[in-house]
């Protein structure tokens, strides 16, 4: 349908997320197409470009999406936003408070994992990446009833809570300890994420400091994808690294 966003792949692999708008004619390398074409299609058929070009139509997967949408700010990446969801343990029904919305990935994958009957409140503080994080939400998941979307700098103070589970992408995860030892229930878990050894030495400190987190880990993911092409089984030339830290903790009643 029209608004809708979808994935294009050509014979060589190659990916464009395309906005459907009726009238327009969208260039790739491979030609010209017509958007009327798509719009009202099932997804997995094939078009032609003006240039004989074969494309494959699909709706982009959540992952898909988060590496081909537009950005504010750099995005998480999907190997990652699996592990912060397990890790962080969000079920259907949580309220899942979030720091750092960025241009939106984190957002999408909570807003998907907490459900209808669940909430998701993001802090940006970027007036520009808050307006970007909301179309691409919208572009992808449609209108969204349980996000709420705020201007607030979460290193003044949380005034959302009590909350089941926080997230924070931001540069100093610790100066938001004291305030997350209010916030979250006990039992919740705190998830941050940061690129380098140093901001995560530096929250796991504060966290065991305060006296109400327990269960400290900081973890990494890697993703190596492989080439399997007949006798020909290898693994890919380049690969997903290092992307970022990944530290929880649960809160628990300890001392003040």
């Amino acid at each position: 349908m029209e608004g809708e966003a979808v994935l294009l792949l050509d014979r060589r692999g190659r990916r464009y997320l395309v906005v459907l708008q009726a009238g327009r004619l969208h260039d790739l390398r491979g030609g010209k197409l017509p958007l009327d074409s798509l719009i009202g299609q099932e997804e997995g058929i094939s078009v032609e470009t003006s240039r004989g070009e074969r494309l494959l139509v699909l709706r982009p997967t959540l992952a898909e999406f988060v590496l081909e949408m537009p950005r504010g700010a750099q995005v998480i990446y999907p190997k990652d936003l699996g592990v912060l969801l397990l890790w962080g343990d969000v079920y259907p029904g949580a309220t899942v408070l979030e720091a750092g919305t960025g241009s939106g990935a984190l957002t999408m994958t909570l807003l998907r994992a907490v459900g209808s009957t669940g909430r998701v409140i993001s802090y940006e503080v970027r007036e520009d990446f808050a307006r970007q994080a909301m179309r691409n939400i919208e572009r992808l998941l449609g209108p969204v009833e349980h996000l709420i979307l705020r201007a607030q700098d979460i290193y003044a103070g949380i005034p959302d809570g009590p909350v089941d589970r926080l997230f924070l992408d931001l540069p100093e995860p610790w100066r938001v300890v004291p305030h997350a030892g209010e916030a979250l229930r006990p039992g919740g878990v705190w998830v941050s994420y940061v690129p380098t050894v140093p901001q995560a030495q530096q929250t796991v400190e504060t966290l065991r400091a305060h006296g109400r987190f327990a269960s400290i880990e900081t973890i990494e993911t890697f993703l190596r994808p492989w080439n399997i092409d007949g006798l020909s089984v290898r693994p890919a030339h380049r690969m997903v690294a290092h992307t970022g830290f990944i530290t929880t903790a649960r809160r628990i009643m300890g001392r003040e």
